[in-house]
Formats: C-alpha cells, structure tokens, sequence
C-alpha cells in the first residue's frame, strides 16, 4: 500500500515537472495572447473612431487613426437618432430573433444531443449518422431554397430567420459529446430503477450538471443568430423584418436604402441622402450592432471555455 501510494506520488510530480512553464516562456505566452487580443479589439476601436470623425474629414483626407477637436464630429450618431424608428425597429428585431432563436436551438440540440448519447437507443447507430452526413454535405442552397418557399411557406416571415439557423450538426456534436462523457451512466441507471421517466432524468438530473455545455451552445448560436444577414437577403422582402445586420448590409451595398424610409423631419428624398454623414454612419451602425453581443461574452466566459475543454479533452 505504502509503496502504491509513494509510486502515485512520484507520478504526479513528474506530470506537474512537465506541466510546468518556465518564466521566459510564459511570458512570451502572456505577450502572445496580448497581441491577439489587441488584434480582434481594436478593429472595434477604429470603427468608433470612424463613426466620430467627420465625413468632411474622411472624403478629404481617408480614416483617421486620431480623433483631434477639428476632426470630431457627432453627426453619425445625430443622425442614428434622427432615424431612430427605423433603427429601433431593426434592432427589436434581431433581439426577438436572437432571443427566441437561441432558446429554441439550445432545447433543440440539448434534446437531441441527449438522446444521441445514450448507448442504449436503438437507432443510435443511424441517428449519428443522419447527424454527421450535413457536416460534410449540404443540399445546396436551391435545395434549401425551394423547401422554405414552395414547401415550409416559410418567406416574408420571422421563422424563416429562426429555424435554418435553429439546429447543426456541429453543436449536436458538442452536446452528444458532452452527455456521453460527462452525465455517469450510473446515475442515469439508478434514475431509472427509482421510476423516472426520460423526461424527467434529462430535466432534473442532466440538465442541472449540463451548464458549460448549454452555454457554449446558446453563445455559438447566438453569435450566429445576431450577426446573420444572409436570411434577410435570401428570404424577406418586407422591411418591417429585416434585423439590424440586414440593415447594415443594405446600407454597404446601396446607400438609398434609409432615404427610402426616411423618419427625420426634412423636405425630400434627397435633402436626406444629401445630410446623411455616408461613411461615419456605416460605422457608426456597425459599432451599435458588434458592442451588444460582444458584452454578453464574459458573462457566459467560465461556462464557455468549461465546455470546450470537457468536449475537447475527454471526447
């Protein structure tokens, strides 16, 4: 006993001796990882920027990395506000497509995910299969097209921005991993002798211990849901539906799109276009959508990264 006990001992310090990072290294690490958070975050900055300079400024003389007192200019964000009905409506409805979208993507998965785990289910075998085969092969997108139209009746409504995009492979994946590695069968097997039903073994008993797992999931779909545009451009001709990215993309490829719903109180058209900052406003509208959904990550950070790595490490 003493000499199994000394032999778990030596083998732990040998794996914490390799485990170890030596100081230099580590900070080579540290000054990595820094460089690459400033990569993906100061793009964000430089947006803002942009959205706060002048539109003057920027025919004249191209982006400004510095915003002077010459240059600064609010009128980006002035003249959000003077559209803000249209703008606000946009963004009511990419918050109503990314709430509703993501619950039901994460309920979606999380169920069958679970039922994929289980070792007992009968079409297991053909189930992963039927999983694993749109990860390598898609319908194509007439395919796709015709079903939602012709078949689902699905254009020119709020479900055809939610259910595409509501349930993947790759998340099933995730969850099926997830559940079969993590949820003891044992535990699984007692719920059972005791008289719970599936149901009640997934909502009480898996579900409880499934947080990183939901998490990862509902941020992967969220960031999906938010950033999507693609729907839109695919599927809605109405602008009471169309979400804040639609929007944006509209704007990108043809800048007459908010004179043709002007809320501002000016005389026509083309007083409008003709007042409308066009390159701060881009930005400026591009800052509004990235800044919410990029304040929601570290919220949900502990139980992303916890998901990840169970799925990662013992799948």
């Amino acid at each position: 006993m003493a000499k199994e006990k000394e032999t778990k001992s030596k083998f732990n310090e040998g794996v914490t001796r390799l485990n170890r990072i030596k100081p230099a290294t580590n900070v080579i690490f540290n000054i990595f990882f820094l460089v690459l958070a400033l990569v993906c975050f100061l793009p964000i900055v430089f947006i803002f920027i942009i959205s706060i300079t002048n539109n003057d400024v920027i025919r004249r003389e191209g982006y400004q990395i510095f915003v002077t007192a010459e240059t600064f200019s609010a009128d980006a964000y002035k003249y959000l506000w003077s559209q803000r009905q249209t703008i606000l409506h946009a963004l009511w409805v990419s918050v109503y497509v990314t709430a509703i979208g993501t619950v039901l993507g994460v309920t979606l998965t999380a169920l069958m995910g679970y039922v994929l785990s289980r070792r007992e289910y009968k079409l297991n075998g053909f189930m992963a299969i039927v999983v694993f085969i749109p990860m390598i092969f898609g319908g194509g997108m007439a395919a796709s097209y015709m079903v939602n139209t012709q078949i689902l009746m699905l254009r020119d409504t709020m479900w055809i921005l939610i259910l595409p995009l509501a349930v993947s492979s790759f998340n099933v994946t995730i969850a099926r991993t997830f559940f079969r590695t993590t949820v003891p069968d044992e535990v699984i097997e007692s719920a059972k002798i005791d008289g719970a039903s599936q149901l009640t073994i997934f909502s009480r008993i898996v579900l409880p211990i499934s947080k990183p797992v939901l998490a990862t999931i509902g941020l992967f779909l969220a960031f999906g849901y938010w950033n999507d545009w693609f729907q839109a451009q695919l599927y809605i001709n109405k602008d009471s539906l169309r979400s804040l990215q639609a929007m944006l993309n509209a704007m990108q490829n043809n800048l007459d799109y908010l004179t043709k719903n002007p809320t501002a109180l000016l005389s026509t058209a083309s007083d409008l276009k003709k007042n409308m900052p066009q390159e701060s406003v881009r930005m400026a509208i591009a800052f509004v959508v990235a800044v919410p959904i990029a304040c929601i990550y570290p919220f949900f950070q502990k139980y992303f990264i916890s998901g990840l790595t169970v799925g990662a490490v013992k799948g």
